[in-house]
């Protein structure tokens, strides 16, 4: 089952399990236009925070969790859950179960949480975005982890979809469909011929209950290039990049069963770095050349992993403050011609006398 807290999780969610998903928002309105198979509305205490939502502001989200966090805590478990970083619902709300996460005492393997997380693109999104998801990985991401109890997070990322122009709607059935390449590994382990290893729904398991972020991607093997180079040119663009592998896990498809003996070199790759991977070789008579699914565990702590962020929104604040600045109007000092303003006073009232002198002798006139 799938969970989506606030508008672009929910969306995500619906995408991947549309049979089986719940949907989280504190807007009403939004909520109604999610074709979910359970709705859950947090009471916000504004009426205008219930039609309108959190307004990019997650103390909006945390507060109104308080009405569904235990019901929300439970659905998760074992589950997927799905949320943006940078807006007010699905940050605050997700905040909140991080956090009842980081303090239970045991969770068992079958009942960790996958987080899959939409992150702003830098340069094309709100100051606002930014800053959220730096507040939100510091203060509920790195205590998660470091408590040991979720799964694998995985870190989408909005930059392709700006770069290329995409619409939101291809772009989130692009990120579900990365997404599902891996989570079918075990399907088409059962599905298609075994010719090496092995990786069950247990195996699978067992590797996305882990509390490290994922990379994962899909690409043609060549065997007659080296492994690292192919890797390099085939990061997921939907991904942040990962950092040194801790674990890694792979499924390799081959045309041909001659072509089984190719994981070798792949084993080969990853000893170097003393990773063992959980691996499987299946026969695939449906494409035309080998192609490999792979996934990366890696540890990445949080203070590097928002530099960019900070370096990114300091300088869009120094540019809006700037822009700020600019826009005041500047007003031209005006030409007084004092003397001829003095006479006229001097005109309309004949008591007024010697006016020129004493402002000369104040040295107001030169």
């Amino acid at each position: 089952m799938s969970v989506g807290i606030g508008g672009a999780g929910s969306k995500l969610a619906t995408i991947f399990d549309p049979e089986n998903c719940t949907a989280v928002n504190i807007s009403e309105a939004e909520l109604g236009k999610v074709e979910a198979t359970k709705h859950i509305l947090a009471v916000a205490h504004s009426a205008k925070g219930q039609f309108k939502g959190s307004g990019k502001n997650p103390l909006v989200g945390k507060t109104a969790s308080i009405s569904i966090e235990e019901e929300l805590l439970d659905l998760s478990k074992g589950n997927i859950v799905f949320t943006s970083t940078g807006g007010g619902t699905g940050n605050g709300i997700t905040s909140v179960i991080l956090d009842k996460i980081s303090k239970l005492e045991n969770v068992l393997l079958n009942d960790s949480t996958v987080f899959v997380l939409l992150l702003p693109y830098l340069n094309k999104e709100p100051v606002e975005y930014v800053e959220n998801s730096i507040d939100f990985i510091l203060e509920s991401i790195s205590p998660a982890i470091d408590s040991g109890n979720t799964g694998n997070i995985i870190l989408f990322s909005n930059k392709l979809k700006f770069e290329h122009r995409i619409p939101e709607a291809e772009y989130n059935k692009m990120i579900i469909s990365s997404l599902l390449e891996f989570y079918n590994i075990p399907l088409k382990n059962q599905e298609l011929k075994l010719l090496d290893g092995h990786i069950d729904d247990e195996d699978f398991k067992i590797f996305t209950s882990k509390p490290y972020f994922n990379h994962f991607t899909i690409f043609n093997y060549t065997p007659d290039r080296p492994f690292v180079d192919l890797l390099n040119e085939n990061m997921n663009p939907l991904l942040l990049p990962p950092e040194k592998p801790i674990e890694a896990m792979f499924l390799l498809e081959v045309p041909h069963e001659s072509q089984c003996s190719y994981f070798y070199n792949i084993l080969d790759y990853y000893s170097d770095d003393n990773v063992i991977p959980v691996y499987s070789v299946v026969l695939n008579e449906e494409i035309s050349e080998p192609r490999i699914t792979l996934s990366v565990l890696y540890s990445r702590k949080p203070k590097e992993l928002i530099d960019d962020f900070k370096k990114m929104a300091d300088r869009m604040t120094r540019k809006k403050l700037k822009k700020s600045i600019d826009q005041y109007v500047k007003l031209e000092r005006a030409k007084l011609d004092i003397d001829a303003e003095v006479k006229k006073i001097e005109d309309e009232n004949e008591n007024v006398h010697g006016v020129l002198d004493v402002l000369k002798r104040l040295r107001k006139l030169r």
